[in-house]
């Protein structure tokens, strides 16, 4: 009789750089333009206002939060630039020091010493992989895509771009402030939720409690920024 195996199939789930800048970029599009909204309803400007305010916050907060992510990628590359040549460095200038980091690291692992020994000689015939894997297990560090900081700043940005534009259509749409207040309230918070339960689905946590906390957050800071308003108003 012939056992069908069934392919495992492996459930973990790493977060890519990709997802990690449209988390970024949208929870801060959803949640600020939604304050700034919902603070100058509270001191009764009217909708073009709220539209002009909303469109300027949205074009300076994308290029803002796009530049901090091009600047962030940027460091990572030259922070890996620069553990890898003080790598390199000590491979050439203190190898018996670095011999003993890998024994350890390879120790921590449960290798044998005679596995260890086997291993440090095939490095020392090759200290390109000598350095990549110090790079990786003492230094923790993977060698970041050179275009990167290019793809994060625009991921950001756009993400941010997309998710201002949800509070802000209802006063594009509806003449009335009040209504359109109203409405931004009821499709932001929507959108918060939906976003933090798919956020949490994408990141193997639990989807609800992502969703209530994206909510909360979001809800919160325009709620401040309302009540603000009114009492300075």
């Amino acid at each position: 009789m012939t056992v069908s195996v069934q392919p495992h199939k492996e459930e973990h789930f790493q977060a890519s750089n990709v997802l990690r800048d449209i988390v970024i970029g949208m929870s801060d599009g959803l949640t600020v333009p939604f304050a700034l909204a919902a603070g100058l309803t509270g001191v009764g400007a009217s909708t073009k206002i709220v539209v002009t305010g909303g469109l300027a916050e949205i074009a300076a907060g994308s290029i803002a939060m796009g530049l901090g992510g091009y600047l962030a990628a940027r460091g990572d590359v030259e922070h890996y630039r620069v553990e890898r040549e003080r790598e390199w460095r000590e491979v050439r200038e203190i190898p018996t020091a670095e011999r003993d980091e890998v024994a350890n690291i390879l120790h921590d692992y449960g290798l044998s010493e005679a596995a260890g020994r086997e291993v440090l000689d095939a490095f020392e015939q090759d200290p390109e992989r000598w350095v990549d894997f110090m790079m990786q297990f003492e230094l923790g560090l993977e060698r970041p895509t050179p275009s990167r900081a290019m793809e994060s700043a625009g991921t950001i940005a756009l993400a941010y771009i997309v998710g201002g534009f949800i509070p802000l259509l209802p006063y594009i749409l509806l003449q009335n402030v009040g209504n359109a207040f109203y409405v931004s309230i009821g499709v932001t918070l929507t959108a918060l939720l939906v976003f933090g339960f798919i956020k949490g689905r994408a990141m193997g946590v639990p989807a609800g409690r992502s969703s209530m906390q994206t909510g909360l957050v979001g809800g919160l800071a325009a709620a401040a920024a309302y009540a603000l308003a009114r009492l300075i108003g």
